[in-house]
C-alpha cells in the first residue's frame, strides 16, 4: 500500500508540475521591441569640419537599427560635421573613380575631419580606398552588408555604407563622434 500511494504521489505532482509548466510558457508575453520612428530617408548634413582626425570607425548591432561610429576623439560636438546620404554610386573625392559597396542600397556618409594628421599627411585612420573596413565585420547584422573605406581628401573622410535596402537613418554628433543609425525597417515595431 506504501508504495502505490508513494507511486501516486509522484504521478500527481509530476502532472501538477507539467501542467504549471505549460501554463507558464503559454501566459509569457511576445516580446515587441517599440522602434524609434520619424526617422527618414532624404540626406543629412551640418556644414561644420574639424581638423581633429577620424581614429577608427566602428559598428554595432541593436534591437531597432545597426550603428556606424565614426570616431574623431577630441573633436567637440560643435565642431563635427558631415553628411549623409543615398547615392546610386560611392565615387571617391579627388579621383572620381567608382567604389563598388554591396548592399541594395548604398549610404555614403562623410565626416568633415580627415583620416590623416593636417601638418604631416600621415594617416591616422588605417583604411585603404574601396576596401572592407579595417576591423568591421558585419556578418549578422540585420541591415548593414558592406562597409567601405573611399579615403580623406581636402579635410572630409568618405565612406559607403552597404544596407539590405533603403531605409530610414538618423545622424547623431556627440563629443568626439559621429554616429549614423539605419533601422531595421520602415515599421515602428520590431
Amino acid at each position: 500500500m506504501r508504495r502505490t500511494s508513494a507511486a501516486l504521489m509522484a504521478v500527481v505532482l509530476t502532472t501538477g508540475a507539467l501542467a504549471t509548466a505549460a501554463v507558464t510558457a503559454d501566459a509569457a508575453p511576445t516580446r515587441i521591441t517599440a522602434c524609434p520612428t520619424g526617422w527618414g530617408s532624404l540626406d543629412e548634413s551640418r556644414a561644420t569640419a574639424t581638423t581633429v582626425p577620424v581614429r577608427d570607425v566602428r559598428t554595432g548591432r541593436h534591437a531597432c537599427f545597426d550603428r556606424m561610429t565614426v570616431d574623431v576623439p577630441g573633436a567637440k560636438a560643435g565642431r563635427l560635421g558631415y553628411r549623409v546620404r543615398y547615392v546610386d554610386r560611392l565615387h571617391q573625392d579627388g579621383s572620381g573613380r567608382t567604389i563598388a559597396v554591396g548592399g541594395g542600397a548604398v549610404l555614403e556618409v562623410r565626416v568633415a575631419a580627415p583620416g590623416y594628421r593636417p601638418e604631416t599627411g600621415a594617416a591616422t585612420y588605417p583604411g585603404r580606398a574601396g576596401r572592407p573596413l579595417p576591423g568591421v565585420d558585419l556578418t549578422g547584422y540585420r541591415t548593414f552588408r558592406d562597409a567601405r573605406f573611399a579615403g580623406s581628401f581636402e579635410g572630409e573622410t568618405q565612406i559607403g555604407l552597404g544596407v539590405r535596402t533603403r531605409l530610414p537613418f538618423r545622424v547623431q554628433v556627440l563629443d568626439g563622434r559621429v554616429v549614423v543609425d539605419v533601422a531595421h525597417s520602415w515599421g515602428a515595431a520590431h
